[in-house]
C-alpha cells in the first residue's frame, strides 16, 4: 500500500488549505483562489528560476509554523517562500502588505510611459491592472525617465524598452523553450537592459512566446501592430495538425466578424500560457480555414475582453445561397459605373462655395 504523503496545512488570510511540501506560498493561495491570490508580474510558474525580481507578491507571515510560531520580522516574496505546517499568512487582510505594495507599483511605473491609449497590450496589461488596483494618484520621481528607441529584434518582434520592467520572463522562455538564446539582460542597475548580441535577429521557430510571456507591452507582435484593440475583437478556441511535434496546436483566435487578426496561445486566469505553439501557428495561420473551431473562449480575467462574446450567439443563415441552389450569390451590376445618377455636371473644385441639387444629374 502507498504511503501517504504528509500536508502541511496553512492559512492565509484566514482561509486554510492544505498543500504538499515544498510549495511556495503563491501556489497555496492560487489553490484557495479569489482576491487572496497576491499579484505576480515576474514569477511564472512554468518558467524554471522565474520570480523574486518584481516583489509585488509580497506578504506577510504573521505565524511561522506550529514548530515555531514567530513571525517573520520582515514581509517577503510569496513567490519564493515555500510554506510550513501551521503558517498563517496574510495578505489582503494587512495594511502593511498593502502600503508595500502601494510602494513596489510606483517603483515600477517610474519609467514606465503612460502610453495605454496607443499600447497594443492594453485590455490586457497585468501592469496596468496592477495600477489601478494599488497604483498611486500621482508619482513623487522628479527625474528625467529612462528612454529607448524602438527595435525590431526578429522580423515578426518589435522590443520597446522604455516599457519594459525587466521581469525576465522572455530571458527564460527563450533559454528553456528554444535551442539556442540570442537575447538576455545587458548592463547592471539602472543600465540594466534587454537587448540582443549584437543586434542579431530572434529567428527560432518558438521564440513569439516570449510575446505571450510578456506582462506589458515591452514584446509586441509587428504583424498585430496598431490593427486593432483587443476588447474589439473575439477570442475563439482553435485548434490545427501541427506539423512540429513540440507544438500543441492549440491556440486562441482572435477574430472580428470573419477575419482572424492575431493568434495566441491559451492562457488561464494568471495570464499563463497553458501550452507552448510554434511561430508558424502564431504568425502563418490566419486564415479561418486554416483551424478548427471549437467556440468562444471564455476570459477567466476580469477584463474589458470579457464583456463582448460570441456565447450564444449564431451566424444568420445565409437564405440567399439556397434560393440560388447552393450557389455563392455575385454581384451582377455595378450600378456606380454605369448609372448616371449623383453625377456632378461640373468640376466641383471650381464652385465657389457649397455644392447644391442643381450641380448634379437628377
Amino acid at each position: 500500500m502507498a504511503e501517504e504523503k504528509k500536508l502541511f496545512k496553512v492559512k492565509i488570510d484566514n482561509i486554510s488549505v492544505e498543500v504538499e511540501p515544498g510549495t511556495t506560498i503563491l501556489n497555496a493561495a492560487r489553490q484557495i483562489g479569489g482576491d487572496i491570490v497576491p499579484p505576480a508580474m515576474c514569477y511564472y510558474s512554468k518558467l524554471k528560476g522565474s520570480g523574486g525580481k518584481c516583489r509585488t507578491c509580497l506578504v506577510k507571515v504573521s505565524k511561522g509554523s506550529d514548530a515555531d510560531p514567530r513571525p517573520m520580522p520582515k514581509l517577503v516574496a510569496s513567490c519564493r517562500t515555500t510554506v510550513m505546517d501551521g503558517m498563517e499568512v496574510a495578505n489582503i487582510t494587512s495594511p502593511e502588505v498593502l502600503e508595500a505594495r502601494k510602494g513596489v507599483v510606483e517603483f515600477l511605473l517610474l519609467n514606465h510611459p503612460l502610453d495605454c491609449p496607443v499600447c497594443d497590450q492594453a485590455g490586457e496589461c497585468h501592469l496596468q491592472d496592477l495600477s489601478y488596483e494599488h497604483g498611486a494618484d500621482s508619482t513623487r520621481y522628479e527625474f528625467k525617465r529612462r528612454t529607448f528607441d524602438r527595435v525590431d529584434i526578429g522580423d515578426k518582434i518589435q522590443l520597446h524598452m522604455t516599457r519594459c520592467i525587466l521581469c525576465y520572463r522572455c530571458v527564460f522562455t527563450a533559454d528553456q523553450l528554444t535551442e539556442k538564446r540570442e537575447h538576455g539582460v545587458l548592463g547592471r542597475g539602472e543600465a540594466a537592459e534587454i537587448g540582443t548580441y549584437i543586434q542579431q535577429s530572434l529567428d527560432n521557430n518558438f521564440i513569439g512566446n516570449v510575446i505571450d510571456v510578456c506582462p506589458v507591452g515591452a514584446l509586441t507582435d509587428k504583424t498585430f501592430r496598431f490593427k486593432n484593440r483587443v476588447w474589439f475583437l473575439k477570442p475563439v478556441d482553435a485548434h490545427r495538425e501541427c506539423s512540429d511535434p513540440k507544438c500543441c496546436g492549440k491556440v486562441a483566435l482572435w477574430m472580428r466578424g470573419d477575419e482572424v487578426f492575431r493568434v495566441t496561445a491559451r492562457k488561464d486566469k494568471y495570464g499563463e500560457v497553458e501550452e507552448w505553439i510554434c511561430d508558424t501557428c502564431r504568425f502563418d495561420k490566419k486564415e479561418v480555414k486554416d483551424w478548427v473551431i471549437e467556440g468562444p473562449r471564455k476570459i477567466e480575467r476580469q477584463s474589458v475582453i470579457s464583456q463582448g462574446h460570441y456565447v450564444g450567439v449564431h451566424k444568420p443563415k445565409d437564405a440567399l445561397v439556397e434560393v440560388l441552389d447552393g450557389r455563392q450569390p455575385k454581384l451582377l451590376l455595378d450600378i456606380h459605373n454605369i448609372s448616371e445618377v449623383n453625377k456632378p455636371n461640373i468640376d466641383l473644385s471650381q464652385i465657389n462655395g457649397p455644392a447644391h441639387s442643381d450641380d448634379f444629374n437628377k
